[in-house]
């Protein structure tokens, strides 16, 4: 290999590398983000639920959901994740449940019920309070709940599907309790975020959707 392919290629990796660096960094100061005001909607994000029972991950994110709601935050709650193998309801049907039986008329809960990823449920989410949106003139304000490392993703997803998003992460998650975890979650972040955009861009030159697909 020639001089100037090594350079070349050295150079490329130190961009690459830089970029990664920025993307941790730039995780890391979404996740301490928490703003303040009211919104027309809020988006959980899904996590794991047992046999209709939320994880701890989940009940954590729908409990600080029912704080944003009790504080007349939002007046609508979306809630987003769909079945993995061997579910017998979905995550957002799961957090219905929860929601509902806290004091949530069901009337004002939307489900996401068929996304697996961060992606779908977000393309999910937004076609539903687009769809039931109170005015055409505005983008719809939305406070995204999920567990901090998450916060950055979101944002640009929500952004990208015509929202325009307010961000309230849950401190309490067994995920942000356990420091090597949560490290773990931000390092599996700066992967998972330069991919959706990436993926949503492939999706946008192709003329294709993120639209989840429904469990056959």
């Amino acid at each position: 290999m020639s001089r100037a392919i090594t350079r070349r290629v050295a150079r490329a990796l130190a961009i690459l590398l830089s970029g990664w660096i920025l993307c941790l960094v730039a995780i890391v100061a979404w996740s301490m983000r928490d703003d303040t005001g009211s919104a027309d909607a809020i988006i959980v994000m899904g996590a794991a639920q047992y046999s209709g029972r939320p994880s701890p991950v989940l009940r954590a994110r729908l409990d600080h959901a029912l704080d944003l709601w009790r504080d007349a935050r939002a007046t609508r709650i979306v809630l987003t994740g769909g079945r993995h193998v061997g579910d017998l309801i979905s995550e957002a049907e799961a957090g219905r449940r929860y929601v509902v039986r806290r004091g949530v008329p069901t009337q004002q809960v939307l489900l996401e019920a068929f996304g697996r990823t961060s992606l779908a449920s977000m393309h999910g989410a937004a076609s539903l309070i687009l769809t039931h949106r109170d005015s055409v003139t505005r983008r719809p304000r939305v406070l995204l709940v999920s567990d901090p490392f998450h916060m950055l993703r979101l944002d640009i997803l929500a952004r990208l599907h015509g929202l325009s998003p307010m961000l309230s992460p849950t401190r309490t998650s067994p995920i942000s309790a356990n420091r090597s975890v949560a490290t773990e979650y931000i390092l599996r972040e700066s992967i998972a975020l330069p991919t959706d955009v990436a993926v949503l861009l492939w999706l946008h030159l192709t003329g294709h959707s993120a639209e989840p697909v429904a469990d056959g």
